[in-house]
């Protein structure tokens, strides 16, 4: 049966360890391992949480702002092939940067009545942005990992929709996998939560160093994954191919 998930404001309470036990089983990208029980603990998001109440999209403030633009560069905004270009860009900029006005706790409400103790990992959810200090956007993948509450597990499809929540809008790399990582304890109620993002910077890719080999790695582990011997297994299944 699918519910509605309260908003948890923090969790406590002791719990009893055991012995972690190497059990996996793998579909697909989705995979399940058994956990060691531990105390369960609350990390507050901090500055790093997203709340979905930015202010309203100003298409015409964005169009005005693009001709401005290629004014400055010495271009001619009139021209055939830019005529065109604040509208799309407008166009484009509503889609790009949706997330400021989306909701992660609205993301997470609802759940299915599964008790369980193991991770739920999901790989490899394709995430696009823009860097909030060049505007030029970094692409690659986000590594979701998260151990349920024990009143549910939330579909597979809420990951990737809470990526795109925090990916669609100005961002840096570093916050977006904390934010992902905070929404899961506080509005989801996780015992533990791993976040992994692999990504290519544009930025660096096509202009000042210009090494578009190169990749940024970064995690966020919470809760229950602070566990050194969870953590590794976690990390095991996220780097396997």
């Amino acid at each position: 049966m699918v519910q509605s998930r309260p908003h948890h404001a923090g969790h406590g309470g002791p719990g009893a360890p055991a012995q972690a036990q190497s059990r996996a089983a793998q579909d697909g990208s989705v995979l399940q391992v058994s956990l060691p029980q531990s105390p369960r603990g609350h990390v507050a998001a901090g500055q790093t949480r997203g709340d979905g109440d930015a202010p309203s999209y100003d298409e015409e403030g964005v169009r005005r702002a693009v001709r401005l633009f290629l004014e400055a560069i010495g271009e001619d905004p009139d021209r055939e092939g830019l005529v065109e270009t604040p509208d799309r860009i407008a166009r484009a900029g509503r889609e790009l940067f949706a997330g400021l006005g989306a909701s992660p706790e609205h993301v997470l409400e609802k759940h299915f009545d599964v008790d369980t103790e193991e991770l739920v990992l999901v790989k490899d959810i394709e995430l696009y942005s823009v860097c909030e200090h060049h505007l030029l956007p970094f692409h690659g993948v986000a590594h979701v990992g998260y151990i349920p509450a024990k009143d549910g597990v939330m579909g597979l499809s809420k990951l990737a929709r809470l990526v795109e929540v925090y990916a669609r809008r100005p961002q840096v790399q570093e916050r977006l996998t904390q934010q992902v990582a905070d929404a899961l304890v506080d509005y989801a109620g996780a015992r533990g939560v791993i976040v992994v993002t692999e990504c290519e910077h544009l930025c660096m890719s096509m202009r000042g160093v210009r090494k578009s080999e190169a990749r940024t790695v970064t995690s966020a582990v919470r809760g229950l994954l602070r566990n050194p011997a969870t953590r590794a297994e976690a990390m095991s299944l996220i780097m396997s191919r």
